[in-house]
């Protein structure tokens, strides 16, 4: 193996993990964005609530440490190196480690399952960019490809969602509505890709796994101004909506997230939940599929996929495997400025 790569690259989004790290974080996610400093800060007041740590960075952490024993038991001899794209270790620094510990060709895992500027296309601008600051000794960094319709990422979040709802009494299960919630982007980020055809087969896919003819597919983390339109509905305007229209009971799955991280810490599990608790309305959460073991065989997959073309692309339903190379033009930059969202990850 080592003759065609020799490295994997985790590629994520960063999260500070201290209080003073906060402010600088967001100043990296937001620089160049028409983002009011106003929204900045009450996003800054999220991290503060939970002492200014964001999960993801201790579940990239559990991931590397649940592939390298996933590697190891395969006898895969393939080094896992691990760089962000807002906050440490960034990107740029891991590369440069990378070529000094003689890393010519690597792939890299973007902890994205979905096609969009932002969740894709931009973390490849992102590699361009770094390799460009590194210069002649930079590695060679090829994506795996879009996930979010492999078995690896669709059978961990079924079995998330049977759980929450055997939390349920049974003779009430089939009643409860499933309600699928994914980061919401700009409309017209959204027009340029296929984010939200994907994100719908992935919450039929999960429905259907769990007797299912369907879900709802909501958003949430919006952080554009008011005049730009961004995907709808917000999953708190959907609880309100539902919860009128006489329901009591609903599963909330994140599909639209790898893992459980500011995103689904403050605006599931607090803003949400408190909704639902002055509601009355009784909401059980599915856990995002995290380092789930099914999840981390996924990456091996992937990872074994571009060693060998003749290797079968495992998907589930009807859209098919995402090509192992990115089109040049797909997922293009949003042409208004300051169209893509911040994140808090």
């Amino acid at each position: 193996m080592s003759t065609t790569y020799d490295a994997l690259l985790i590629l994520s989004f960063g999260g500070p993990e201290r209080r003073e790290d906060v402010i600088p974080f967001l100043e990296n996610v937001l620089r160049g964005r028409n983002v009011p400093r106003e929204r900045m800060l009450a996003v800054a007041e999220h991290y503060y609530l939970f002492g200014g740590r964001s999960p993801i960075n201790d579940n990239n952490r559990a991931l590397i440490a649940a592939l390298k024993t996933e590697f190891a038991a395969h006898r895969i001899d393939l080094p896992i190196y691990w760089g962000n794209r807002n906050w440490h270790p960034l990107l740029a620094d891991t590369l440069r480690a990378m070529a000094r510990d003689g890393v010519r060709r690597a792939l890299a895992f973007v902890t994205s399952a979905y096609s969009s500027y932002s969740s894709c296309r931009q973390y490849l601008d992102d590699i361009v960019r770094a390799r460009a600051e590194i210069g002649p000794a930079a590695p060679q960094v090829h994506k795996l490809r879009v996930f979010y319709n492999h078995p690896g990422f669709i059978e961990p979040m079924i079995e998330n969602v049977g759980k929450a709802l055997a939390r349920f009494p049974a003779e009430e299960r089939a009643a409860v509505p499933l309600v699928f919630t994914a980061h919401s982007i700009p409309v017209s980020m959204a027009r340029t890709s296929r984010y939200v055809e994907q994100l719908e087969e992935a919450c039929r896919l999960v429905a259907a796994g769990v007797g299912r003819s369907g879900g709802t597919l909501v958003y949430q983390s919006r952080s554009g101004p008011p005049s730009q339109p961004w995907l709808e509905p917000d999953i708190c305007d959907h609880l309100r909506s539902i919860h009128q229209d006489g329901v009591r009971q609903v599963v909330v799955m994140p599909v639209g997230f790898v893992s459980d991280h500011m995103e689904t810490l403050y605006d599931l599990d607090t803003e949400a939940k408190e909704l639902c608790d002055r509601l009355g309305l009784r909401m059980e959460r599915a856990p995002a599929v995290g380092n789930h073991p099914k999840f981390v065989s996924m990456i091996r997959e992937l990872v074994l996929e571009r060693f060998d073309e003749k290797r079968e692309r495992r998907f589930l339903g009807e859209l098919g495997p995402r090509p192992d190379v990115c089109a040049e033009d797909c997922c293009p930059r949003p042409q208004r400025p300051g169209a893509g969202p911040p994140g808090r990850q």
